[in-house]
């Protein structure tokens, strides 16, 4: 189970030497269901900090990133898009030609 954590390959790709692969991950899943991960973490932290090992340091990122011009909806180049051209198009020919007749 570490094995397959620690170079985040697919269960399918665990070397045979552990076993089937399904057999292993019902026990992973198990572990997990049960709270036997968790339980292992706690005591793993709680050895490591009595003897000074574990810096508990938060660190908070607020990088902000911005969208490119396209993706902010910026006008594109070329011949519109979509319907509402088509629609804004149709209304101006329509009143062109219910206009006053010239004559």
């Amino acid at each position: 189970m570490l094995w397959r954590l620690r170079t985040g390959a697919s269960w399918r790709d665990l070397p045979e030497r552990y076993g089937p692969w399904q057999t292993v991950y019902e026990r992973f899943a198990r572990w997990e269901a049960d709270g036997t991960w968790a339980r292992l973490l706690e005591q793993v932290q709680v050895r490591d900090d009595c003897v000074g090992a574990v810096e508990w340091m938060v660190s908070v990122d607020s990088t902000i990133n911005r969208a490119h011009q396209h993706a902010a909806g910026a006008r594109k180049k070329g011949r519109r898009q979509g319907t509402n051209w088509k629609i804004r198009h149709a209304r101006r020919l329509a009143r062109r030609s219910a206009g006053p007749a010239v004559g």
